[in-house]
């Protein structure tokens, strides 16, 4: 009996915000079932607006409660974010994921975006430079990382309201800077990240 092949694409979301977590999603899928990604409409998160990334998520999810794919999310918070850094942070999410997954790296193929890597013992590994956009187990990854990082954040919206976490989901937009300077940092904030902007107290 042939042994079963999964590949697993991994990317993250939240890199960049001022505030929030960052979220790692590692999507696997059955080599032989990759077809069935064909009509998702997967693409690099970026480049498909909120509507259509809900519309690839609650397709995704329909997949996995089928058994044709499984995946897996991981946050790590903005406290452990200052902590440990983001690239820390960002492989011990991957860990996180891939270890939720529980898929033997004998079993695996697994596709990274841009400079991502996963643990050593995943011996068959592939960075891919805007792999968000070319190889389809990312893009899912990338859409499913999206869509759960954004709930987060409109969750964090309805504890932190002066905000605007909803809008920007804490990324740096000018209203973003304006509300922290006038309300100082919140629970959520990555103080690693604030530490030039004049005038910011913390709460």
């Amino acid at each position: 009996m042939p042994t079963l092949r999964y590949i697993i694409g991994i990317d993250e979301v939240g890199r960049g915000p001022l505030a929030g977590p960052v979220t790692i999603c590692a999507f696997a899928i059955l080599e032989t079932d990759l077809k069935l990604l064909d009509g998702i409409g997967a693409k690099d998160s970026k480049v498909l607006s909120e509507q259509k990334r809900d519309v690839v998520a609650a397709k995704l999810a329909e997949l996995k409660k089928a058994g044709r794919c499984v995946y897996q999310v991981a946050s790590i918070s903005s406290s452990i974010v200052d902590e440990k850094g983001l690239t820390k942070s960002i492989f011990m999410a991957i860990e996180m994921a891939l270890k939720k997954l529980n898929i033997h790296p004998e079993h695996a193929d697994v596709y990274l975006d841009g400079g991502l890597r996963a643990p050593k013992s995943f011996f068959r590994q592939h960075t891919i430079i805007h792999g968000d956009g070319k190889v389809p187990v990312i893009s899912c990854a990338s859409c499913i990382a999206k869509v759960h990082r954004d709930g987060l954040m409109n969750s964090y919206d309805l504890k932190f309201p002066e905000y605007g976490f909803y809008a920007h989901k804490g990324y740096g937009t000018p209203d973003h800077y304006k509300m922290i300077r006038k309300f100082g940092l919140c629970g959520i904030h990555r103080k690693s990240f604030l530490k030039d902007v004049r005038g910011v107290k913390e709460k």
